[in-house]
């Protein structure tokens, strides 16, 4: 049985959404105190956490940048407010998903669903490994490395990057971005995908303050770049 980690400090949030959770046969763990929360993960580490950015002490922003210090751990945020700033800020920040309130408890139950199949699903061919130049990604242990060093992605950074390596040179559009990362039934605006390459780029100039590997041509899509260009 997968767990799931509900934080809000809400009762009726915490009732209504750990039912719906439970009839698709999780078992969830409700937190109304965030600042409890992160200790419990280490001691009972949840399969995902749904958290909702507006609560008390320390808000579910905070605790989502916390946690991106120290786990990939997939995360989907909720929201009261329509405004998208808070949405594109959380993505930035490493955020698998997000939701606005209120949401039909079928539509949680499903984007719970596609968050937690990315983060378990291994790939099946003999292959599991991609190297371009100083890249490397493991995709069957879900590890990336830049020049020998570790750059710790979250399962959505993990499968885009995976798709924009997958063809040196190549142009992904950002339609192409979403279809490789999410389920066709998850609505994804493309503007998500930016946010997500951009922390991917930010990832990595923590290891290499040089890295430029990533390109955006005429604002199409994304593309890494060819292997025999420059500072490849």
């Amino acid at each position: 049985m997968q767990t799931i980690a509900l934080v809000d400090d809400n009762e009726d949030t915490l009732t209504s959404v750990s039912i719906a959770l439970e009839l698709e046969s999780y078992k969830v763990l409700t937190y109304r105190d965030v600042a409890c929360a992160p200790m419990s993960f280490k001691l009972r580490p949840p399969d995902l956490a749904i958290i909702n950015i507006k609560i008390p002490r320390m808000d579910g922003m905070e605790m989502l940048r916390r946690l991106r210090e120290v786990s990939d751990l997939p995360v989907i945020l909720l929201s009261s407010k329509r405004d998208e700033v808070d949405e594109v800020l959380g993505l930035r920040m490493g955020a698998d998903d997000f939701l606005h309130q209120p949401f039909s408890q079928r539509v949680l139950a499903e984007r719970v669903r596609v968050v937690i199949r990315r983060a378990s699903d291994k790939d099946d061919s003999t292959d599991s490994a991609i190297e371009r130049g100083s890249l490397r990604m493991d995709k069957a242990r879900h590890v990336c490395t830049w020049k020998n060093m570790p750059v710790s992605l979250t399962v959505t950074e993990f499968l885009i990057l995976q798709a924009i390596v997958s063809g040196p040179g190549v142009i992904k559009s950002r339609v192409a971005l979403i279809d490789a990362a999410h389920d066709e039934d998850v609505e994804i605006s493309e503007r998500a995908i930016d946010c997500h390459i951009k922390r991917l780029r930010k990832k990595f100039r923590a290891v290499d303050d040089s890295f430029d590997m990533i390109e955006a041509p005429h604002g199409i899509g994304y593309r890494f770049k060819e292997l025999d260009r420059p500072n490849a």
